[in-house]
């Protein structure tokens, strides 16, 4: 009896979308960073050249945290790639200084 091979599929992750910087919306931002766990993910992101998305999530459900991260992402400040299976992020600081100077930097300056 000849052997049948069963074809194998390899999931591919698909690329996140991000914004433009001349599509950043100041109410969107400042929403993003209203919620003390998405702002704690953005000043972490600033001291790091980018992070895991499980390095940021400090215990919290998966569920919740990919729900952080797409609204950082649909704001602009947060930059996600795919390396294998981990989401690798990014502080999208210099575009969004770009659009709103100064902004970015008085935010984290706060304590």
């Amino acid at each position: 009896m000849a052997q049948v091979e069963t074809p194998r599929y390899h999931a591919v992750m698909r690329a996140f979308k991000h914004p433009l910087p001349s599509d950043f919306a100041l109410e969107r931002v400042l929403h993003a960073l209203s919620d003390p766990v998405r702002l704690e993910i953005v000043r972490c992101l600033a001291g790091v050249t980018e992070a895991s998305c499980g390095e940021l999530d400090g215990g919290r459900p998966k569920s919740s945290m990919s729900h952080h991260f797409r609204v950082l992402r649909d704001a602009g400040l947060v930059q996600t790639r795919n390396v294998g299976t981990t989401h690798m992020n990014s502080l999208r600081g210099v575009e969004l200084n770009l659009r709103f100077p100064g902004l970015l930097q008085s935010i984290l300056a706060q304590a």
